[in-house]
């Protein structure tokens, strides 16, 4: 697709776009993704519009999808900010513990909070990523290893 095209829709309609998605997910930067991510699908599948309003009603529907499901998935899948986490609560000692945990590679944070935060066994965790058990037990054991090994340097 010419950006000449992709440039004159962004221009046409991402301030309607953006209210539409934030009108879903009563979020700035939600709404802001939302759109960014209707315009890649519009890059990427390239599609052809027989008019203006086929090509505004295609990126109306798409934005709200993408809307739709990402408020979906957040519900179903609660999360907070760094911002949140410390004002709910963790304290100034262990606000470093929680940063390091945070610091691990995702392969050992991942594992790490589905066992002592979710609760989940390592069976559990398998299932849940796809990786056998005995590679999530040895995860959470080089986990907890790279997290003694962190605090000890922090705490010399």
């Amino acid at each position: 697709m010419d950006s000449r095209y992709i440039e004159i829709a962004v221009d046409r309609y991402s301030k309607m776009l953006f209210r539409i998605c934030f009108a879903i997910l009563a979020n700035k930067e939600d709404a802001e993704d939302a759109v960014q991510d209707t315009f890649i699908k519009y890059c990427t599948e390239a599609p052809t519009f027989g008019s203006c309003e086929h090509e505004k009603a295609w990126l109306i529907r798409v934005a709200t999808n993408i809307s739709k499901n990402m408020s979906r998935f957040r519900a179903r899948h609660k999360s907070l900010s760094m911002e949140e986490v410390a004002e709910i609560g963790v304290d100034d000692k262990d606000y470093g513990v929680f940063e390091s945990i945070m610091s691990l590679p995702a392969k050992y944070k991942i594992v790490m909070d589905l066992h002592y935060i979710e609760g989940y066994t390592a069976s559990e965790i398998s299932m849940i990523t796809g990786v056998s058990a005995d590679a999530v037990r040895k995860r959470l054991q080089t986990g907890r290893n790279k997290l003694r090994n962190e605090l000890e340097r922090s705490g010399d």
